[in-house]
């Protein structure tokens, strides 16, 4: 069965941590940002602060640029409470959010998250929870420990596979072994990948028809000039993610 945070029409249009024209990557100004143009999904990365909040940015630490005679300086997210990260300004007034924030701020929103480190396993997994998100939320690492306790811990959510079901999907679609493919795919909703890693093709026409015999979606990072968005759905892909939903909006609305 068709998991509900599938359920909206494809291809899919996933902003990569928002929209960040003009506002700052993984806030929320990006991601209304990004839905205000027409994105489906918020791909976005999960931290925990010291006081145990899951928080939403990608880096394990971040730089604050020199600013009203302040110096520049480093905060690193794991050793600063959620409400300080929260009243930082990386600029426009926005601050490091709160995964419940943006759950509860934008209810209609359904979301893309990279769980980034073992101890934002438990604050994600609270966080969905209390917002009663399962259904909005898609839960990933690179890492298949995390992205496997992640899942456990919310039976029925989406997810997409980690590196070492990625390189056994592609390899198993590239030599034309159907059950490895299947393996692959037990458990998970869709693969997100780029079209190469270093010498390994993960994506063409061949291998995206592997992947959906095998019940996979297909999304593919980071695609930011139109010429190849319009490329990759023509060879199949489900998804786009990419910096620019402003750009990707109306190819993928035409393509519905």
């Amino acid at each position: 069965m068709t998991k509900r945070y599938f359920d909206s029409p494809a291809p899919r249009l996933l902003a990569h941590r928002g929209l960040a024209r003009e506002a700052p990557e993984n806030t929320l100004a990006a991601f209304v940002a990004a839905l205000s143009v027409g994105a489906d999904y918020l791909e976005t990365d999960a931290r925990a602060s010291s006081d145990g909040v899951a928080v939403l940015h990608h880096d394990a630490e971040l730089r604050l640029p020199e600013r009203h005679g302040r110096a520049a300086r480093e905060v690193v997210i794991a050793d600063t409470p959620a409400l300080a990260l929260e009243r930082l300004d990386l600029g426009g007034g926005s601050g490091v959010p709160s995964l419940a924030s943006a759950l509860d701020g934008l209810p209609e929103a359904r979301f893309n998250i990279d769980v980034k480190s073992a101890d934002a396993i438990g604050p994600v997994v609270e966080a969905v929870r209390r917002a009663k998100a399962r259904d909005r939320v898609l839960l990933t690492s690179f890492d298949a420990g995390r992205r496997r306790r992640a899942a456990a811990a919310l039976p029925g959510v989406a997810t997409s596979a980690a590196a070492p079901r990625v390189l056994l999907a592609a390899v198993g679609a590239g030599l034309g072994l159907q059950p490895l493919v299947q393996l692959a795919a037990r458990g998970i909703d869709a693969l997100q990948v780029p079209e190469r890693q270093g010498p390994l093709t993960i994506v063409d026409r061949r291998r995206i028809a592997a992947y959906h015999r095998a019940g996979l979606e297909v999304h593919v990072w980071t695609v930011n000039a139109p010429a190849e968005m319009e490329r990759l759905l023509d060879l199949g892909v489900d998804g786009i993610v990419t910096d620019r939903a402003d750009l990707a909006a109306p190819i993928i609305a035409a393509r519905r």
